[in-house]
Formats: structure tokens, C-alpha cells, sequence
């Protein structure tokens, strides 16, 4: 009777093993049956009520009158609006300007199919106070030419705090160029 007990054992074991996983599939099942949901219903109690009334009649289909086009120009016209600022700001800086030293500039990877040569400008202001700044950057090719100049505006940038933009261009689109700071100007 002993030499049986091992196999015995061995058999509950497996018998275990193969019956675990449906025990929670059976309480599982057992807990949904038990809610005898009907599909069928509004979806809620009658002894629930919601707190908000029901909107009388439904959001016009009328257009908005923003339309995308109408966002995208805005924005358009408000980075050109900077940008100008910015070119003004540095037309009246001899030298390199007083923020050189506050500005970073890194080419950003470019694919065959772009057109756009684009560099990222990070501007730290070191000052108490939030200021805007002028930033000149030049896209020069390997024998140090100067192939495109685009400017740069941030505004309010904030004290303390490295701020992100970006400068694009055109004319070095398809040429290994390198971008760098010509002018910065805070103020």
C-alpha cells in the first residue's frame, strides 16, 4: 500500500496544477452572473440621479469660426511679428552682442527628403527677471562660407530657465552645413 502513496501524491499534484487556473475563471463567472445585468436597460438605476441636467438641445453643426487655417496664420503672423522684432533689436548691436554667452546652437538631424536645414537655439537667461532675446544664426558649410542667416526671437524668457527654439532654413536645405551663434542680444 506505501509503494502507491508517491504516485498517489503525485497525481492530486497534477490534478492541482490543471484545476488552479480555473478556479478564478469560475469566480469570475460566478461574480458577472450574479449582477444580472440586462443589455437591455437605460444603463443606470432609477435610484440614481445625475447631478448636472441633460443639455436642452444639441451643439450647433455650424462651422467655429476659427478654422484651422485662421490658428495656423495667427500663429504664422505672430512668429514673423517676433522674428522682425528680433532682426530690428540686432540691427542696432555692434558686435556680437551682450548674450553671446547665454546661447547654444545644435544642427538637428536631417533626412534626404527635407528641405529645411534646422537648428535647435537654447537660450539661458542668467538674469533675475524675464527678457526677451535676439538670436542671429548662421548656417556655414565646411570651408566656414556663410550659406543662410535666419533670426530669432524669444520672448519673455523666463529667469533662471533654459528656453528651446528653432531656426530654419531653406538655402542650406540639402548641404552638410553647421549651424552657429553670429549674434545675441538680451534686453
Amino acid at each position: 500500500m506505501k509503494a502507491n502513496l508517491p504516485a498517489r501524491r503525485a497525481r492530486g499534484r497534477r490534478a492541482a496544477r490543471t484545476l488552479a487556473p480555473l478556479a478564478p475563471a469560475a469566480l469570475l463567472f460566478a461574480s458577472t452572473a450574479a449582477c444580472d445585468s440586462d443589455t437591455s436597460s437605460e444603463g443606470t438605476d432609477r435610484g440614481v440621479h445625475t447631478l448636472t441636467p441633460e443639455p436642452e438641445e444639441s451643439p450647433s453643426e455650424a462651422a467655429s469660426p476659427r478654422t484651422q487655417e485662421s490658428f495656423a496664420a495667427s500663429v504664422s503672423a505672430e512668429s514673423e511679428r517676433v522674428r522682425q522684432e528680433a532682426a530690428e533689436r540686432l540691427d542696432e548691436v555692434e558686435g556680437r552682442g551682450n548674450a553671446v554667452g547665454d546661447v547654444s546652437v545644435n544642427g538637428l538631424p536631417l533626412t534626404a527628403s527635407e528641405e529645411v536645414r534646422s537648428a535647435l537655439v537654447r537660450v539661458t537667461n542668467p538674469t533675475d527677471q524675464a527678457a526677451f532675446y535676439a538670436v542671429k544664426v548662421e548656417f556655414v558649410d565646411a570651408e566656414d562660407k556663410v550659406l543662410d542667416t535666419v533670426v530669432v526671437g524669444v520672448e519673455e524668457a523666463p529667469p533662471d530657465r533654459t528656453v528651446t527654439a528653432q531656426a530654419n532654413s531653406r538655402k542650406a536645405a540639402g548641404v552638410k552645413t553647421f549651424p552657429r551663434v553670429a549674434q545675441a542680444e538680451r534686453g
